[in-house]
């Protein structure tokens, strides 16, 4: 679980808080050991690695993959609730099953439930203001402890414009948001969103991105970037599959390869259970295997 709540974080950083995506608790530990102070669930890309799209996902997954993170990792993990699985009653129960699988922050964005498939080509519905209204309060009020942030996101630039999607974020900063979301589609916009909301204010693209001046100029808190590790293991694991079937090597270093695997037991938190077995299981031929000349 977390060493500090994700408030504080977003309080105390100096530049936007930027969360990468992580699925697993393995990439959870490099995204820490490289020095990111949160980590992000996206439905988007847990949808594409189950292959199912993020559309129908189920809440057990979604609590499962958070809840394997937070028992290994203390990362704060922000989790993509998507459209909260449904109306108000909906957005209830995955509120309390996402806080208790250890979110840090429950994001809900406003477009149509059941959500649909289309969004990933660019299709977004949106529902009423006051649909989203009802979401956001029955979510604030669903949470255990006001250190679980919620994280209201909108559509509305894209889809409505940005003014409605001004309108639409202070509504829901009112129904009990304690961060906003939206996709600003030029620097003007970014700096009139800063200049026009009260509350604090998030964003999701590259990471490579984040890094631009505007956002940290902007007085932006939290870049998300749901995508660029999934992208680039992709890219990887293709690039490695055709090179051997053409050229018989998947191109990697032979020596390298198994050194960095023989790192995965570190990074995957063996350690506390070799030392278990050192003292139980595997206490003989732990014994032996140090006594053995070399």
């Amino acid at each position: 679980m977390p060493d500090i709540q994700l408030g504080e974080l977003l309080s105390s950083a100096a530049a936007p808080l930027v969360a990468p995506l992580c699925l697993d608790p393995l990439t959870a530990a490099i995204a820490q050991r490289a020095g990111f102070q949160a980590g992000y669930v996206s439905g988007g890309a847990l949808g594409y690695s189950y292959g199912v799209s993020e559309a129908l996902l189920t809440l057990n997954e979604l609590a499962d993959v958070t809840r394997r993170i937070t028992q290994h990792s203390s990362l704060p993990v922000i989790v993509d609730a998507g459209v909260g699985f449904g109306d108000p009653v909906h957005v209830t129960r995955a509120v309390r099953e996402l806080e208790q699988a250890g979110a840090a922050a429950i994001e809900l964005e406003d477009q149509v439930a059941p959500k649909r498939v289309s969004h990933h080509r660019g299709i977004e519905h949106l529902v009423p203001r006051a649909a989203m209204v009802d979401k956001v309060a029955h979510a604030a009020a669903a949470r255990r402890s006001n250190s679980l942030l919620i994280i209201a996101r909108t559509g509305a630039v894209k889809n409505e414009s940005f003014a409605q999607a001004l309108e639409r974020l202070q509504a829901y900063h009112q129904a009990g948001a304690d961060l906003l979301m939206l996709m600003p589609e030029d620097e003007q916009q970014i700096s009139a969103a800063r200049r026009e909301l009260s509350a604090p204010l998030a964003t999701i693209t590259a990471m490579d991105v984040a890094a631009a001046p505007r956002w940290r100029d902007s007085g932006w808190q939290l870049v998300i970037d749901p995508f660029t590790a999934q992208v680039l293991s992709v890219q990887a694991v293709q690039q490695a599959y055709q090179n051997y079937l053409q050229t018989g090597s998947s191109g990697a270093d032979v020596k390298q390869l198994f050194e960095l695997y023989h790192q995965l037991d570190e990074l995957a938190g063996l350690q506390p259970l070799y030392d278990i077995e050192d003292q139980t299981t595997e206490k003989v031929s732990h014994v032996q295997k140090h006594q053995d000349p070399v």
